[in-house]
């Protein structure tokens, strides 16, 4: 039985590459990847991380988050109809091309594809090739579909909390006022692959070379399906990384409510419909009151009365490899007080052999940094900050 199991789960892992929403996913985040970069070019002539950025975050966590999930679903017997994974796959794509990457939530994309279910359930649509996957379900289904629903948001409220903060991107806006402020904003999209249980019958029908196997009296197969995790946050108040996280804190107790109105959908089936309704508002609402309480804060990074604020660092320069953080303010540059771009130009050059700074810290404290500049350095030190001038040009030190 253990070699029958490994086997299927080296054949679902192999069926995830012929799934279009693997290649889908990837085309999606080589998108997010250039137009992030092409917006930092117009704010600051440099772009922080490189347009593989995206892609790179693409598949390792959620990887291993979805090899949770999946083990759990399977102990737990958890079986989906193959229905689910064609609507679910059908309506992500319709979703991303408002090229709004938050809508890939699996609420939205799982919980739209629930309802469709709901009424699909048993009834001749009449489509070519895969209409007979809906008029052979039955209302049972329910109370699985919900409980993975609850188990994916979870995932993303994972995702977000543990990677969400990673790489976030420096942006400058304007203000109500009129004056030029930095933000960071985050739009990542993440793949999590999930081994399901599709009953055997559902498959074998029309793909009858599609592997399965037996346990019991019920025939099932075992694929690897890859779902989307999309994000989209812009922070203005807050530390990026402390905003993130609390998010995907949220997201995470959001996911634990909604689990536990699914499983009392197996005793009373409108829990499971109260379940995915409860998903869908809760995100609407986490999101929207993240919102709300970001623009009602004063902005994070704006031009300082004492120091440069760090709005960004640019990896692999001399800034990075001294542990410069986000959110902290360079006061003094070898030795000398700067309290914009061209002060702290001014004051490198005093010494083009050697860097000392001054730096408070995002909890108030002052530490002192130094380090040797060598031929072959980044050419600026590689901190974006928030510049005093109207055009946002030369932003980057």
């Amino acid at each position: 039985m253990t070699f029958v199991w490994f086997m299927e789960l080296l054949k679902g892992t192999g069926q995830l590459f012929l799934h279009p929403l693997f290649y889908y996913f990837l085309f999606l985040a080589a998108v997010l990847g250039v137009s992030r970069v092409k917006r930092e070019r117009r704010n600051f002539h440099v772009r922080a991380e490189d347009a593989y950025f995206e892609l790179r975050q693409l598949l390792p966590i959620g990887l291993l988050i979805g090899l949770v999930l999946s083990v759990i679903t399977i102990l737990a017997g958890l079986t989906v109809p193959f229905a689910l994974i064609i609507l679910t796959a059908a309506v992500t794509i319709l979703l991303s091309l408002p090229a709004r990457v938050r809508l890939l939530s699996p609420v939205y994309t799982v919980g739209i594809a629930f309802f469709i279910l709901i009424f699909t359930t048993g009834q001749d649509l009449g489509i070519p090739f895969i209409g007979h996957y809906f008029e052979s379900l039955e209302d049972k289904i329910y109370p699985s579909v919900a409980l993975l629903l609850a188990l994916l948001v979870i995932g993303e409220g994972l995702l977000i909390k543990n990677n969400g903060a990673k790489g976030t991107s420096p942006k400058l806006v304007k203000s109500k006022r009129g004056q030029t402020v930095g933000v960071h904003e985050v739009k990542r999209l993440w793949m999590l692959p999930m081994f399901l249980l599709v009953p055997g019958e559902a498959i074998e029908i029309h793909f009858s070379w599609w592997p399965l196997f037996v346990v019991g009296n019920q025939s099932y197969s075992l694929l690897l399906v890859p779902f989307g995790i999309g994000l989209h946050q812009q922070i203005q108040g807050m530390l990026p990384k402390e905003a993130i996280r609390l998010h995907g804190g949220r997201v995470i107790g959001l996911g634990v409510l909604v689990l536990a109105i699914a499983i009392a959908g197996y005793w009373f089936p409108l829990a499971s419909i109260g379940a995915v309704a409860a998903a869908i508002i809760g995100r609407e609402l986490i999101a929207f009151g993240q919102r709300v309480q970001d623009e009602g804060r004063p902005f994070y990074f704006s031009k300082q009365n004492q120091g440069v604020m760090i709005l960004g660092v640019i990896p692999d320069s001399p800034a990075a490899k001294m542990a410069l953080q986000v959110g902290e303010k360079v006061t003094k540059v070898n030795g000398v007080s700067v309290n914009d771009e061209k002060g702290i130009y001014e004051a490198i050059q005093r010494n083009a052999a050697h860097c000392k700074l001054e730096v408070i810290d995002t909890n108030g404290q002052i530490r002192l940094i130094q380090r040797a500049l060598y031929v072959g350095d980044h050419h600026q030190l590689g901190i974006l900050f928030v510049q005093d001038e109207k055009k946002w040009d030369s932003s980057a030190v």
